[in-house]
């Protein structure tokens, strides 16, 4: 997946297998492409974690943090070697400001919509 995001802004970092990219609780800074590589999504501690997903090259993660502000709901672990673009909060919110008022509500919305579900699920 190509984004149209200057490298200037958008770094490139590489984290090597078992390498956490962040952590649940952890206030968010970037969304993350993954270029190679993969990254594990898992959620809780100890007997209670859980696998909740892979992602892939082109695939994006961690953006909920990002829109909403509030901490991060899982724990991201490189499962290879991977390569990702970071994108920070501060170029995210520019695409944002100039997105469609209702783009922007919508995403809003299906944010707290996900955060509620993972609550109840807990």
């Amino acid at each position: 997946m190509t984004l149209p995001f200057d490298p200037k802004l958008c770094p490139q970092q590489t984290f090597e297998t078992g390498q956490p990219l962040f952590q649940e609780g952890d206030r968010a800074a970037f969304v993350y492409l993954v270029q190679s590589g993969r990254v594990d999504i898992y959620r809780g501690k100890g007997a209670h974690r859980r696998k909740l997903n892979t992602i892939g090259p082109g695939g994006v993660f961690g953006e909920m943090a990002v829109i909403d502000g509030e901490p991060r709901m899982a724990d991201a672990i490189a499962g290879a070697r991977t390569v990702c673009l970071l994108i920070p909060r501060a170029v995210l919110e520019e695409k944002l400001r100039t997105a469609d008022p209702f783009i922007r509500a919508l995403l809003r919305i299906l944010v707290r919509n996900m955060r509620s579900m993972a609550a109840q699920l807990d």
